[in-house]
């Protein structure tokens, strides 16, 4: 791989001093302690944390339906390369292959990451860009991590984003340690779970 190239994982999301409604996803050089934070949406912030905690959504989000449909048609996603910054936006092409051809798509950072991370594409980005827009956390987060990290706390779906059966379980458990108002309040999230379902089945 070129020396110019440099590969990322996702690190975590931030729910730091930035604009109502959006969070900082946190990249992170894999060789290197340089991150990298790309501002983006909550729906895409929920998307990337259900597969960062591993969870599933009781419907597939478009992300999931995006990878399945790619996979059963043997289209391999190849990589997600942030190639630009310009303007406090950072620009992104995602790469495919059928085997014969490859093509690349100009793509939202945070919807390439999205489907990256469902489909194990490796993430890349300039040299120059990690230079311009990187950071290296301090020393003092080891021993502060409270109040220096605080910024960098992943961010795990809500419960309204968790399947029924999963659900089902947290019930339970509240109701084996008799705290009936958490049972409650799962109850009515399950009801209307499943009267979405009845609408859309």
């Amino acid at each position: 791989m070129s020396d110019s190239r440099i590969r990322l994982k996702v690190m975590g999301l931030s729910v730091g001093q930035i604009k109502q409604g959006a969070y900082a996803l946190i990249l992170e050089q894999t060789d290197g302690p340089v991150k990298i934070p790309v501002v983006i949406g909550e729906s895409e912030a929920r998307a990337i944390a259900s597969r960062m905690e591993h969870k599933t959504t009781p419907r597939p989000l478009v992300y999931d339906l995006f990878a399945s449909f790619a996979m059963a048609y043997g289209i391999a996603n190849v990589e997600v390369f942030i190639h630009k910054f310009e303007a406090g936006i950072f620009y992104s092409e995602i790469s495919f292959t059928d085997g014969e051809r490859r093509i690349k798509f100009d793509s939202r950072t945070s919807d390439a990451i999205a489907i990256a991370m469902r489909t194990g594409a490796p993430i890349y980005t300039t040299r120059e860009i990690l230079n311009e827009c990187g950071f290296i956390l301090d020393e003092s987060n080891i021993a502060h991590p409270q109040e220096e990290t605080k910024d960098l706390t992943i961010v795990p779906p809500s419960d309204d984003d968790l399947p029924i059966e999963e659900l089902e379980k947290l019930r339970s458990a509240a109701e084996e340690r008799e705290d009936y108002e958490e049972a409650a309040r799962l109850t009515e999230i399950i009801n209307k779970k499943n009267e979405d379902y009845n609408l859309w089945d």
